[in-house]
């Protein structure tokens, strides 16, 4: 996500405040740490335009 963040040109602060999400879930997100909420990473894909897709 960390890519197509910058291609848009948003900085970590806009996306998070677009997404309604804090910047450190954002970084936890983009970094692949953590355990952020499927909203949370859900909310910041459909501001990006990224499809995201769960199989079972």
């Amino acid at each position: 996500m960390q890519s197509v963040r910058k291609e848009n040109g948003l900085t970590q602060e806009q996306l998070a405040e677009l997404a309604g999400i804090s910047e450190r879930t954002l970084r936890s997100i983009e970094a692949g740490t953590g355990n952020p909420s499927f909203a949370a990473v859900l909310s910041t894909a459909a501001i990006l335009g990224i499809k995201i897709s769960v199989e079972r």
